[in-house]
Formats: C-alpha cells, structure tokens, sequence
C-alpha cells in the first residue's frame, strides 16, 4: 500500500512525487519511460513574463525545478528590467538534456520514492473513492491517494496535415485505456491541441543573416537557496529573425492543407501561443512574425525554431523552413507537428487540486487543461502538498490570489474553467504587485516550513532576511547624507538632482532614479558601514528600495487584498441547493450549481455570475445561518 501514486514523470509528476516524498509519504512515481522524466518536448527554456514567478515560487515552496533550471542553465536573462518590479521575471535557456538527466538522477536519490515504468489502464475505485491502479501487465497496485499528471499523452494523436499517428511527443506512447475509464467514471474530457516547431541542424545554418541575442552578463538564479550554480559554465546566443512575405503566401496558399484548418484537428488550441497559420490568418495585417532560433543543449547540434509552429504536411514545412533567412540549406532534423490529448474539464476539481467526483483522486499538469512546463510543475507541487494533507486529516493548501501567482493559477482553472490551453500571464494577477518575482520566499516560505518542504535551516536564513530588511527600513530614516561635493557627483552619475541640505537614504530612494546600487556608493563614498546578517546585502536592500519606492502603490493593492480576504473568509454551505435561491438569474444559478464555489470570494469570480446575484446570496445564506441555530 502506497500513500501516493503518481502518474506520469513529466514536469507535474516529478514535483508532485517528490513534494509526497518529501512530507513523509510512501511514493510511487509511474512513467512509460525514465530516460524521458522532466522532458521537454517543446521549448528548451524555463521561465519567461509570470511563469519565471511561478518558478520562484515553486522554489519558495521547497519543489525542485528552480534548482534543476540553475543546474541546467545555458542562458539567463532578467526580462523587463526597466519596468517595474511587478512584471520583472526570470528566463532561462536549458539543456534539456541535462536538465532531463538530473531531475532523474534527484527523483532516485529521494528517500520515500520508488520509480517504476508503467502504463497505467484504469484507475481502482471503490465508494466514489479511488484506491489504486491497474497496469497495462494486469498488475493492480494499492494507494491511498492517486495524482494524474498525463501531460498530453492522454489519448493523444501527432498530425502533420492529413497524416496521422496515435503518440505521445517525442514519438512516445500514448495512453487510451486510462482515457475511456475517466469517461466511464463520468469526468467531462475536453479535446485540446498545441503544436511545437521544427528542428533544425545547427551546423546547418547561416547565421549571418540572423541578429545574435546574448543572454545577461549577471548570474541569476531562481532558487533562493545556495549551492546551484550552472553545471557547464558555457554561455549560448539565441538567434532573432523574422518571417517574411513569401512565408505568408506560400502558407495562405497551402492553408487547407493544415491540420487545423484542413478540418483534422478536433481539438481547441491555445490562443496565446498560436502556430504560425494562425498568427497569418489572425493577424493578417502584420507584415513579419518575430523567430528565435534557440539551442536545445549543448551535446545537441541542434536548434528550436521558436515562433514557427506549423501543422503543415512536411513537404509544405520543407518550402516554409528554407524561405526563413539562414536556412535555406539546412537540414531538418524534426518536421513540426500538432498534437491533440484528452483533457478533463478543471471545473471538475476542488482548489485543493482533488476531484470532485472520485474522492482521494487529485490531477495536476496539462491533463487540467493547462499549457507550459511551470504551470505543470506548479500544480504538481500543489497535488502532491494536498495528498499528503489528505491522508493526515489536515485542512487543504490552497493559495489565495493575493499570495502566489500559483493561486492565481489555480482559482481561475476551478472557478472559470478553460475551452483552450491556459497559459498563466501577468494581467491575470490583479494583485501583481505583491507577488513578484523578488519576495516569493518571503510569502510562502513559512508555508513550506509548516509542510516540512524546507528545513529549519531555511526558514533561519528566511527570518534573517526578514529581520534585517526590517532594520534597514527603519535604519534608512535616520541615515542622512550632506550635500558635499562628492554627494552630488554620485547623484548626477544616477541622473539625481543635487541635494540642498542633508537628505535620509529613506527620502533619496522615493526618486525613481535612485537605485540601491547608488546607496551603496554613498555609504563607501561617506565612509557610512552598513550592518547585515544576510549573507547578500545586496537581496537584502532591493527589497528594502521597492518597499520604499513602491509604498503607496503597494499600500493601496494591500488594501484591495484585505476586502478581498473578507469575501474568501465567508465560506458558502455544502449543503446549499442554489435551485432555491430566489432572484438569483438563471445562468448565475446554473453556473454556481455546477462549480459549487467554497467562499463568496470564488462565487464572485464566476463568469455569469453578476454583484446582484451575490448580494442575494449573501442574504440567503445569513438566512440558513440564522435557521441552523
């Protein structure tokens, strides 16, 4: 008997298998293929605008893809760092490779986890309630709790315009039997589609018709703990180009011999990460469509043509591929390709990642209808987090809106659902600016503590970081600098006025050209010695800048979050029949009878569901109050 099974080693499952290890749980992860965990069959990279958050905060919640980014790293890049904090975020260029080899080589070194490879058929239920799996040998194999994280080899099929194939990406095997069973225990499946692009020989290409793009000359990380540092010291370029005229009528020409437009695909593809037919169909008016050329790893001659995903018949791709400038003589080592996979519809799932047909059955990854290896990976960690509560009898972990972009994440896949992949962004986050890049481990951390995610030591080096933060704030009030000569060098150097009388560091960081890094420079330059326990003062007084800068802006979103919370505190009964409930219009009670919001908060949030139709669920429900007792 197994605390945990999970299904499927791709980004969801591996954390999700490792967060149930790690809590103490007996885990098993089942996978058709080790050799393939972690896998990354579309873009070699992590990160990028909101998902380079979500990474940080995986990170902050003691999951591992963070580590395993700055492990595998072949590029970094700070995006958006001349805007503000709010939309600033990490991406990394991975060896997919590597990256694959050492998330294996950590999942075998956890104590609490077995690996095995394994198809799974069907699930084993008993009183509306899953306890174990059968295996494609017949094996049935006992657990209290079951995570599905199928990424999108659920009943998947490749297409190449008319041409057809029932797999997985990268040629693996796809999984049928496990997809009708759902079916038959009554989930709603949604067919979705993505794509990726071809795969080009890089040896093949002539890069003097492309522009170079060089990663940053800082090192970055996304873990914010020690001791991960780029196994291959070896820094690659990106290659930015665009599509052109003659790309665009040869694929208008060819338009119905696209899967998708042919009429094959079935499947809802994703809008924010569209093929390059649908970007030309769509966006008629553009002239060019931006082209990254992206290496894969470094044992691989081999690039990612990013931007370029087709569901062209690959004779079409070969004219496509040779018109994009560099490479006209290449050679194509992978064809693009669309997929379509069986989804189940998010609605069906509780917040805490659980089903909410089949009790102790949570699911995690693409399989809710997602898109992209960080969102996957975040919802691992959550399920895997939630089984755990589960079998221990503790109240569920569910990450409000105003905490992580995780909760973001999620409450819109519980509480609105998705006809297409869902691709977490920036707008989603109505309280961004608390949930930065910068601060994840000062908002969740504690949490990871509590689960047994990070150890002691961690949460120390955390209230380190807290403390002296603290007494920087209240520190920088009273350090004051005089207008000397020297003062008003280092201000002009900044593009900052001059001072006429002695100013606190306090008010010099309210200008928004003053940085941290010119705080520094003062105190050298004054002979003035900050103290700090922190191992990077450095970390310590970015924080220190953006809460001085940004306090007004931050006060005020505060303010929004704590009426918010009001709304999430006022859970709604189990037992509610929204039939009843008068005045209530008829698409508002369709919808909450359906989603079955746990707080006012939630009910709020559902598309259909209008402030009349709270207002008088709010009185029905302080009514059934007043009638209970």
């Amino acid at each position: 008997m197994y605390d945990v099974i999970v299904v499927g080693g791709g980004h969801a499952g591996c954390e999700a298998a490792l967060a149930a290890a790690k809590m103490g749980g007996k885990t098993l992860l089942l996978t058709g293929n080790l050799k393939m965990v972690a896998s990354m069959p579309c873009n070699p990279s992590i990160g990028g605008p909101a998902k380079g958050v979500v990474v940080r905060e995986i990170d902050a919640l003691g999951g591992y893809m963070g580590k395993n980014a700055d492990l595998c790293q072949i590029q970094t890049k700070m995006l958006n760092r001349s805007k503000g904090p709010a939309v600033r975020a990490l991406r990394f260029q991975i060896d997919k490779l590597l990256y694959s080899e050492q998330m294996l080589r950590h999942l075998q070194q956890t104590p609490n986890l077995t690996l095995k490879e394994a198809i799974v058929e069907k699930l084993v239920t008993q009183d509306q309630a899953v306890c174990g799996v059968v295996l494609k040998d017949g094996t049935v194999l006992a657990s209290k709790t079951i995570i599905l994280t199928t990424g999108t080899y659920l009943d998947s099929r490749i297409l190449r315009g008319h041409q057809t194939k029932k797999e997985g990406p990268d040629g693996q095997m796809t999984t049928v039997s496990l997809s009708q069973n759902l079916k038959e225990l009554g989930f709603e499946i949604q067919r979705l589609k993505t794509g990726t692009p071809p795969r080009i020989k890089a040896s093949t290409i002539d890069y003097s018709e492309v522009k170079q793009e060089q990663g940053d000359e800082e090192v970055w990380h996304f873990s914010f703990d020690p001791g991960y540092s780029a196994l291959r010291a070896v820094r690659v370029p990106c290659y930015l180009t665009y599509t052109n005229q003659a790309i665009h009528d040869l694929i208008r020409d060819h338009l119905q011999e696209s899967a998708m437009y042919g009429g094959i695909v079935e499947g809802v593809g994703p809008r924010y990460c569209p093929s390059i037919e649908d970007k030309i169909v769509k966006f008629a008016d553009k002239e060019r469509h931006q082209i990254f050329y992206e290496p894969e790893s470094l044992e691989l001659d081999q690039e990612y043509i990013q931007g370029f995903s087709t569901s062209m018949p690959m004779e079409v791709q070969e004219q496509m591929i040779r018109l994009l400038p560099g490479l006209k003589h290449c050679e194509i080592i992978k064809y693009a390709y669309a997929i379509e996979y069986d989804a189940i519809d998010p609605l069906e799932l509780n917040p805490n990642l659980e089903t909410k047909k089949i009790a102790n059955l949570f699911t995690a990854g693409q399989i809710n209808g997602t898109s992209g290896y960080e969102e996957a990976a975040a919802q691992g960690l959550m399920a895997g987090i939630n089984a755990m509560l589960k079998i221990r009898g503790k109240d569920p972990f569910v990450l409000k809106r105003d905490e992580a972009y995780i909760g973001v994440m999620i409450d819109d896949l519980v509480t609105k659902g998705t006809k297409e992949p869902y691709r977490l962004l920036t707008s989603r986050a109505e309280y961004r600016l608390l949930l930065r890049h910068d601060n994840a481990d000062l908002r969740l951390r504690p949490y990871a503590f509590s689960f047994g995610m990070i150890d002691a030591n961690q949460l120390q080096l955390l209230n380190t970081k807290k403390q002296a933060i603290d007494s920087f704030l209240q520190s920088f009030k009273q350090i004051k600098v005089k207008p000397s000569e020297t003062v008003q060098s280092i201000l002009a150097k900044y593009h900052s006025a001059p001072i006429q009388e002695g100013t606190s560091f306090y008010t010099l960081l309210k200008r928004p050209e003053v940085s941290f890094r010119c705080i520094l420079e003062l105190c050298e330059a004054c002979q003035i010695v900050l103290s700090c326990a922190f191992p990077s003062i450095e970390e310590v007084l970015e924080q220190v800048e953006i809460q001085i800068k940004y306090e007004g802006y931050i006060g005020k979103t505060l303010e929004q979050s704590k009426k918010m919370r009001n709304y999430e505190a006022w859970v709604i009964p189990k037992e509610i029949c929204y039939r009843e409930v008068d005045n209530i219009a008829l698409e508002a009670r369709e919808k909450l009878e359906k989603i079955r919001p746990q707080t006012i908060g939630q009910a709020s949030r559902i598309s259909g569901v209008n402030p009349a139709d709270i207002s008088v669920l709010v009185v029905y429900i302080e009514k059934m109050k007043r009638e209970s007792k």
